[in-house]
């Protein structure tokens, strides 16, 4: 009788110790309230009320524990969805609560039933782990463990639709008021609710743990200043983009090299807290602009990279066009009356077998180009390059 409330209990426990450490996420409080509310509810109705006090008059602790039941479902629920970013469908929460509140007073007071309160009560649970299966099911599962908390969530609409029924057509009932602690149906409750209960457990602390693994693995990748990629988050996620383009369809893509113009002049005329800003400043506009295909990252003081895959070169062009016209008077109130910044941008397109290195080669060459005629504009390379190079070798020869 110990087993449930013991596990709940400890459940309960191991989340709100990793809530203490992670309160950003509400919903591991979630978990730990509806685990510790499942242990209450198992302790008063196999202990307290069997061994310590005396019963409530018309077994009136049967409607608080089977509620507390019902509500510890809720909120396990809600821890689950919210690992996901969804959130509980409130109006079947308050009718699936009202219809199983009736039902328990029903067939506690008016027509007592065993059956019929076991029926109603597993409905009603049915239906909240029903909910988290139907919300579930259109979710990207990058992860194993996504469907294996998938799968529990259907084990639990088993647990809560088909054992009783089952139940029932083998046992033909589920016991009296006064040996219901002996019958079959509690035993298998005795059973199966520990090993969903561990399962549900075990399988969101460990969607908790890749969560946070990954979290630590982009916060090492991403720079804080710019809230893009450091260079070498840009390194390995772009290198990975360009090989996909490559050996998948054959698409194209390119890569666009920028740099804020005069950047030295503004951090030693303003200092490097307005420095900062045009860079955090500028990196939003950058993250603003990118779709989910492209990979931006910061690559040096001033200067970032955003790799386009499937964009030929003019498109790409005006793709950088759009960054270098950044809306610097839309932010003018976080910036001194003075600073004007503008960027110079190079664009280079890839071709079979380059490798990013390569790219950013001549990505540099385009920007260089383009600080060269002026600055706060766009340059591509192979137009304004080739030509120099081509007086170069005239000039050369004569």
């Amino acid at each position: 009788m110990l087993l449930n409330p013991g596990i709940g209990a400890l459940l309960s426990g191991a989340f709100g110790l990793l809530w203490l450490s992670q309160r950003g996420k509400t919903y591991i409080l979630y978990a730990a309230a509806g685990y510790g509310l499942n242990a209450a509810a198992f302790f008063i109705q196999d202990i307290v009320f069997q061994y310590l006090v005396t019963p409530l008059p018309d077994s009136g602790e049967r409607l608080v524990t089977n509620l507390m039941f019902l509500f510890s479902g809720w909120l396990l629920a809600a821890a689950v969805l919210g690992r996901y970013g969804r959130r509980p469908h409130f109006p079947v929460m308050a009718i699936t609560t009202a219809a199983a509140a009736l039902a328990l007073v029903w067939f506690l007071l008016v027509q007592p039933s065993v059956v019929g309160r076991i029926l109603s009560m597993n409905a009603a649970l049915g239906v909240v782990t029903l909910m988290i299966v139907v919300k579930l099911f259109p979710v990207r599962k990058k992860h194993l463990i996504d469907r294996l908390i998938f799968a529990v969530a259907i084990l639990s609409v088993a647990n809560y639709v088909a054992r009783p029924l089952i139940i029932l057509a083998l046992a033909g009932g589920f016991g009296s008021g006064a040996n219901f602690q002996h019958s079959l149906y509690w035993t298998t409750v005795q059973f199966t609710q520990p090993l969903i209960a561990i399962a549900l457990a075990l399988t969101l602390m460990v969607a908790i743990a890749i969560d946070l693994i990954e979290q630590l693995r982009q916060e090492a990748r991403t720079d804080k200043l710019s809230g893009l990629l450091n260079r070498g988050g840009f390194e390995a996620a772009a290198t990975a983009a360009l090989r996909r383009c490559q050996t998948g369809n054959g698409l194209p893509a390119c890569l666009i090299i920028a740099d804020l113009d005069h950047f030295k002049q503004i951090n030693d005329t303003f200092g490097h807290s307005v420095g900062d800003a045009v860079i955090g400043l500028f990196g939003r506009h950058i993250g603003a602009m990118c779709g989910e295909e492209m990979v931006a990252g910061r690559i040096g003081g001033e200067e970032f990279a955003v790799l386009l895959p499937g964009h030929e070169i003019q498109a790409a062009r005006l793709f950088a066009e759009s960054l270098r016209a950044c809306p610097w008077d839309y932010w003018s109130g976080m910036l001194p009356p003075k600073v004007a910044p503008s960027v110079s941008i190079g664009v280079c397109a890839a071709w079979p077998g380059a490798d990013l290195h390569a790219l950013m080669n001549q990505a540099d060459e385009a920007l260089y180009d383009a600080k060269k005629a002026g600055r706060d504009q766009v340059r591509l390379f192979g137009t304004r390059a080739a030509a120099t190079r081509a007086l170069d070798l005239i000039w050369t020869k004569s």
